[in-house]
């Protein structure tokens, strides 16, 4: 059993390493200072005057740091594929979030029951920082701003949540994995179009914070689907990734010009 983690946790780690490759490390600094390490996977074979999605991926607590590394241990490959890098030709960054930091809140909420989830009237610093970084690939004329997507699993779902209700006209597509927020915060995110996942037996955050999501969507009139994985722990982000139409769903969603505006408020 020793053998075989240890063939395990190397294998990986090696997977890990690998899809460090692709990924250009880069530095971004907010207007207030705040520094954000990220890494930007870019269109293999780009065409002159083509547009191209981006994607936004929001890690976990489990990853932050200040290396620019642990970011893509969770979902870079995916985007790595040759397969589907050549099906979906896209820009795809991972901030890093500071090790001190909690993206969409101060500090780790004291509990994850979305009705007792914070109520946040100003941006973090992090989202913030998050928001001028893509307002700077937004000003792009390689990106095509209806097809901006983010994907968010477990803190990073929470800043899923964050971003995508103060500034739902730029997102296309959420997908939050085992996150949580309090409904009241979704008010107006009814032009994304939402796919949620969780398992129902994590420990960690409620699965009640992503049924309280879905039927808040869902009553605001929000284009949204629910998949809850039976018996699966606080990974459910492992399950979501292999689910077969992840990837076609996400590049399938479009925003309709008319709620995409030209920049993004604080």
């Amino acid at each position: 059993m020793k053998r075989r983690l240890t063939f395990l946790l190397t294998g990986l780690l090696a997977l890990s390493a690998f899809a460090q490759e692709s990924y250009t490390k880069k530095l971004f600094t907010a207007s207030d200072g705040t520094q954000l390490n990220y890494r930007e996977l870019t269109p293999q074979a780009k065409e002159k005057d083509e547009k191209y999605p981006l994607v936004l991926f929001m890690h976990g607590a489990g990853e932050r740091g200040s290396d620019n590394n642990k970011q893509l241990f969770h979902g870079a490959a995916m985007f790595e594929n040759p397969v589907n890098r050549e099906a979906y030709p896209a820009y795809v960054i991972f901030p890093q979030c500071p090790e001190n930091g909690y993206w969409a809140y101060h500090k780790r909420p004291d509990s994850f029951q979305p009705d007792s989830m914070p109520l946040l009237t100003a941006p973090t610093p992090l989202i913030n920082g998050v928001r001028e970084l893509l307002e700077q690939y937004r000003n792009r004329p390689d990106i095509d701003t209806d097809r901006i997507y983010i994907i968010g699993m477990s803190m990073g779902a929470m800043a899923t949540y964050d971003l995508t209700g103060r500034y739902p006209e730029v997102f296309a597509a959420a997908i939050p994995i085992c996150g949580t927020v309090n409904p009241k915060r979704l008010e107006k995110s009814e032009d994304v179009n939402f796919r949620i996942y969780h398992g129902d037996a994590d420990d960690i955050v409620p699965v009640n914070g992503s049924r309280k999501a879905y039927l808040k969507l869902k009553e605001i009139g929000a284009n949204v689907e629910y998949i809850e994985m039976p018996g699966i722990n606080h990974g459910s982000w492992t399950p979501a990734f292999n689910q077969a139409d992840f990837m076609q769903w996400l590049f399938s969603q479009r925003k309709s010009s008319d709620t995409n505006t030209n920049q993004l408020e604080d």
